[in-house]
Parts: structure tokens; sequence; C-alpha cells
């Protein structure tokens, strides 16, 4: 059990009834009783909790009925670090995604008129016009034993993250078009481990809904669906849209295998295939105001399994620190504070760390004065966990998104000239050499001049190649291997980096022509 829940982050599902080739043979009421009655008294040994998620009964050649038994055995990490999962919300305008989150972690039905959501909106603009326009987090726990922590006993932040052993961040991004530029930047720069994309039951599949369909595909983004507003419109018409959804999901650009979630049953299965393969594509129907079928989606996350291994986790965390800033913000008695992901390594509070590249290609050293994750303070940062960092007194003007801060033994390299093998999704007419396009790779986004396609002189939709890129403002910090979205009006295409012609720094001011 121990091995399970380490391999597991803190969880594992057990199935009593199930003979270790696979057989379902069940087990009778008393050997039942006895069973779980060994494995509570296993789980307490190693300080865990544990949950019946599901019974079931088997037709076995027997006379007492038999039933098979699903128990979830969940436990706070050695560390002290809760596991923590990070979904992006994505959807079209006005479909709903910041009022799910606000049911979810208010814990109080919406008005119908937009009242749960008011408490997620960042900027006044936002509240007046009622919609997202920029990234705003919000966390929902499950404690030990699966029970929902969050905001609705007025409790803070901090006590949510104290009292639960699983921990789901939310990233709400924008549904307009016109920032959509922000919802990219969302899912390339905070790595959520999945996605749950949003689509109104009125209106169906509109607007931006299939460009975040096909941003989640491109980036390699396992995502499941929930039909919201299911109290506004005829049994008949979710039906109809749940046809649509499972039509455009089985098309072969998607290749996905929907599978419509309706009872507690369906909502455990559904959160273990989603987990074991990336084809399925689990769709739960429910009402942000009637709150019906809002359990379904609890359990769904309550049981989802961290989506990337422990041994990965463990790899990672023996390189040396890479930390990817996302949002930089003055507090007051505080001083400069940076928000984003760790990719790699260990982060600790008073670290020696490095930050660049600058405008001219230069590394600057700052410490870490702390730590705070998921808005409680924190030691320890390790790969994978997104945290923000207090730099003290350092001067913000010197930072800018899509700079890294990484330790001072592992001189990065930086690149204005790059090449990618692309795919050009969408373009209009023909896609030649001196096109500008905005570059999304990780949290970098530049502006970015094509200076070469090798082996051709244009592209056309559909089209595949190796193409040289120059970035027109300053250097950046690539990894060959990353995945890399580019975008101009209606031209889209996706690739990943193959080679980066670095440059030593202080070179970068005559490279990029000043």
């Amino acid at each position: 059990m121990k091995w399970r829940l380490q391999e597991g982050r803190g969880e594992a599902v057990y199935q009593i009834g199930v003979e270790d080739n696979g057989l379902l043979v069940g087990l009778a009421e008393e050997e039942m009783r006895a069973s779980l009655k060994t494995l509570h008294r296993m789980a307490e040994k190693v300080g865990a909790d544990i949950t019946v998620l599901r019974e079931r009964e088997v037709d076995y050649d027997s006379d007492t009925p038999r039933k098979i038994t699903e128990v979830l055995v969940r436990k706070v990490p050695d560390n002290q670090q809760f596991l923590d999962l990070r979904v992006a919300v994505l959807g079209n305008v006005d479909s709903g995604k910041s009022t799910l989150l606000g049911v979810l972690t208010q814990g109080e039905l919406d008005n119908g008129r937009g009242r749960a959501r008011l408490n997620l909106f960042r900027h006044l603009h936002e509240i007046q016009s009622g919609r997202t326009s920029s990234i705003s987090f919000e966390i929902l726990g499950f404690n030990s034993k699966g029970e929902v922590v969050n905001y609705s006993d007025s409790r803070t932040a901090e006590e949510i993250c104290e009292s639960s052993s699983k921990m789901i961040t939310f990233i709400d991004l924008a549904g307009h078009h016109k920032y959509l530029h922000t919802t990219i930047f969302g899912l390339t720069s905070y790595c959520p481990d999945c996605a749950l994309l949003l689509v109104s039951a009125n209106t169906g599949i509109a607007g931006t809904t299939r460009e975040h369909l096909g941003l989640a595909l491109a980036l390699k983004v396992p995502f499941f669906i929930v039909v919201s507003k299911i109290d506004l419109c005829a049994k008949t018409t979710v039906e109809r849209t749940v046809r649509q959804l499972e039509r455009v999901l089985k098309q072969p650009g998607c290749h996905k295998v929907p599978m419509l979630v309706t009872s507690e049953d369906d909502a455990v299965t559904a959160a273990q295939q989603f987990a074991q393969s990336p084809n399925v594509t689990p769709i739960f129907t429910l009402s942000s105001v009637s709150g019906e079928s809002l359990d379904l989606l609890k359990v769904f996350l309550n049981i989802l399994p961290p989506l990337t291994n422990s041994k990965e986790q463990e790899e990672l965390m023996q390189q040396l620190t890479e930390f990817q800033v996302d949002e930089i913000y003055t507090v007051p008695e505080v001083g400069t504070v940076v928000g984003g992901t760790l990719s790699s390594g260990i982060c600790r509070e008073g670290d020696q760390l490095v930050v660049g590249p600058t405008d001219d290609g230069c590394f600057l050293e700052l410490r870490v004065c702390s730590i705070q994750r998921n808005r409680s303070a924190c030691r320890v940062l390790r790969a994978g966990q997104a945290a923000t960092l207090a730099l003290g007194d350092f001067d913000r003007a010197l930072l800018r998104k899509g700079m890294v801060m990484v330790s001072p033994e592992m001189n990065p390299t930086i690149c204005s000239v790059f090449e990618a093998e692309i795919v050009l999704l969408f373009h209009a007419t023909t896609f030649r050499r001196g096109f500008q396009v905005t570059v999304h790779v990780g949290n970098v986004r530049q502006t970015a001049v094509v200076e070469k396609i090798h082996a051709k002189d244009k592209l056309r939709t559909g089209e595949k190649a190796v193409v040289r890129f120059r970035f027109l403002k300053h250097p950046e910090y690539l990894k060959v291997g990353a995945k890399l979205l580019f975008r101009e009006g209606v031209t889209k295409g996706i690739g990943h980096v193959t080679d980066v012609q670095a440059i030593a720094a202080g070179e970068a001011q005559a490279n990029m022509g000043f």
C-alpha cells in the first residue's frame, strides 16, 4: 500500500473481490466487511483514509449475493505537499465558465444572473461586462475522505490548503475572441494537466468553441466536456447538443471516444478511463443554477488521478532549477513578486538565482525572499508546481513575461534565430518568407519574422515544412523540442522547435540589428 500510494502521489484505488488475473468473483457480505476492516487498518498504519467509491453485485455460481467494492485510499503525502491538479477552463464567451467555477469554489448555486462569478473577476470592467479578459486562478480542495473543501464555510485560502490532501487549481481563461492571445498564453505557459471545455446547451458548438478545442488538441492537452445551462432548455435540445459534440469528437481530426456521464458509477469509470487513455472524453451535462448533476463533476474531479507519474517528477526534480516568469506584480511592503511555474529542479526560500534574458541578452542576479503556493506560504517548491516568488526590492522594470529564473551554474542558451518543424493549419493564401507571426513557445510570446522555408518557396494550408524564424524585439530562452504555436489574424500553425542558434550574452543587441 505504501508503494502504491507513493506511485499515485498520495492516492490509490483498490478493487476488492477481483482475483489477480482480473476475474470478477466478488465476496459475500461477511467477507467484504472483513476485507474492508483489514484495508482500514492497513490505511491507518500509513496515515491514510479510505472512501468507498462504489459497490456492484456480480453473477457468480453461488446462492449468496456477492459484491465487488472499489475503494479510494488517500493520504497527505509525506512531504506535506498536497496533490495538485491544474485544470484549464475553455469555452465560448457566455457559456458560463466563470459561473461554474464560482459555484464549485464558493459552494453556492448561481441566481441565473451571474452572482456566482463576481468573486472571480480581477478587474472592474470584467464585473461591469460580465466577461473574463485576464487569467484568474481558483482552488477547490478535497480532504482525505473525498469531501469538498471550499470557501463555503468562510474559509480562507490557507485553511483550504491546510485541510485538503488533493487540490484542483482551475485556470479561468477568456472566451472572447478578442482575448484569444491571453487564452493561448494560459494554455502554453501554465502547463495544465487537463482542460475542461464548457459548451452552453442552448447554443451548442458556437463561436470560439472549435478554436479552443483545436488548441487543446494541438497542444496535446487531454480534455473533458461540460454542457452547461441545461435548466434553460428542453431535454431534446440538450440531447441535440450532446449528439453534435459526439459527432465532432469522432471526426478524424479529433479521434476521441465520447463518454456521456449520467450516474455516479459513470463518473468513477470516466475518471479512471480518462487517466489511462487520452482518447476517452467524458461529457457532463449540468446546471449552475439548479445544481443538477453538479455532484457528478465533483466525484470525477475527486477521483481523477495525477496524469504524470511520480518517476517523471523525480527526474525533473534532480535537474537544475528553472522557473518560468508568467506574471509580475508589485505588492506593498513585499516588493516585486513574480508568478509562474517551476519547470525543473527545486526552489527554496533564500536561493540565489539569475533572471533573463534582458533586451541585451544578459542574466541578472536575484534572491528568492519568500514563496507562496495557492495563497499560502510554502518553504520548498518542486518541479511542476505553480507559485509566486517574492524578490524583495528587485527592480520590476527589469522583468517581463517570458523570462526565466535559473540556477547560476546552468549557463542558459538564448537565441534570436531558431528553426521549427511546423504544420500550417490555416492560411488564406500562401505563407512565404518575410511573413510576420506571433509565436507562442511555453511562456514566450513575441512577434517573429519568417526568414527561410527549407526546401520550399511557399506553404499552403495543411502543408509541413522546417522554417527559420527571427524574433523582432529581443532574444528569448528556448529549448529544442518545445511545442510551438503561431498565429496572425486567421493564419494558424503548430509545430516544435528543432534547432536554436545560441548567442552569448552581450552579443544580442548586435544580432537584433540595434
